[in-house]
């Protein structure tokens, strides 16, 4: 796919439009429409046509305020992430257990990807983004430094709980923490194919069944099976 471009015939501004400064628009709604439609179509199926169309405002505006098509979905992303996080982490953060925390996590996940209370979009922005490495390597890894902000949380909490005595000393928190990531990835894939809230509900509750043996299992002595 090719970058969208200032200076393309198709991007370049009505003909009638008066020349000079770009007329003035509310930044965050625009900000916030931009946010929804990358995460509905994704960075590459977001034609900058759409994205004007969505935020309603013009491409002299849009590079104007945002810069470039990549800088938008870096700062969609960024108020993505603070405007949507605690709908997932506030009960994880709260929780006195750690099972508690990862149960809070994925279901409250499967809230948020399901359109929560205020009908936002189905599946998971950060995890279910793909850009293409070809002229994107920054945003690239944008992309994969947001989602190891997540595994990073999980890790914390679940090292906290070694120091309580929560979790076993030989409990390998960072295998457990790649687990419980990998059920919401998994979850956020489903909600996108049009799972419902109680499907994901369903899939955390077995996911965590079984967690004494998953803790008592996932340990430093698997390493060199791993």
């Amino acid at each position: 796919m090719q970058n969208d471009v200032l200076t393309s015939p198709e991007h370049a501004e009505p003909t009638h439009r008066s020349r000079g400064r770009p007329r003035e628009f509310d930044r965050q709604a625009a900000l916030a429409a931009a946010t929804r439609l990358f995460w509905i179509k994704g960075y590459e199926a977001a034609s900058i046509a759409d994205l004007t169309e969505a935020m309603g405002i013009g491409t002299k505006s849009l590079y104007a305020a945002f810069g470039s098509k990549d800088a938008l979905y870096a700062e969609a992303l960024r108020y993505y992430y603070t405007t949507y996080e605690g709908l997932v982490w506030t009960r994880f953060r709260a929780a006195s257990t750690a099972r508690d925390a990862a149960l809070a996590f994925l279901q409250d996940s499967a809230i948020a990807m399901t359109g929560g209370d205020c009908d936002l979009p189905h599946g998971c922005m950060a995890t279910l983004a793909i850009v293409g490495s070809e002229g994107h390597a920054e945003l690239g890894e944008l992309m994969r430094a947001t989602r190891a902000g997540g595994f990073d949380l999980l890790k914390a909490r679940f090292d906290r709980a070694k120091s309580d005595g929560d979790l076993k000393a030989t409990a390998d928190t960072t295998k457990l923490a790649r687990f419980v990531q990998t059920v919401q990835s998994g979850m956020a894939i489903r909600a996108r194919d049009g799972a419902d809230r109680d499907e994901l509900h369903a899939v955390a509750e077995i996911a965590l069944s079984g967690w004494d043996n998953i803790t008592g299992n996932i340990d430093h002595g698997m390493q060199g099976k791993a």
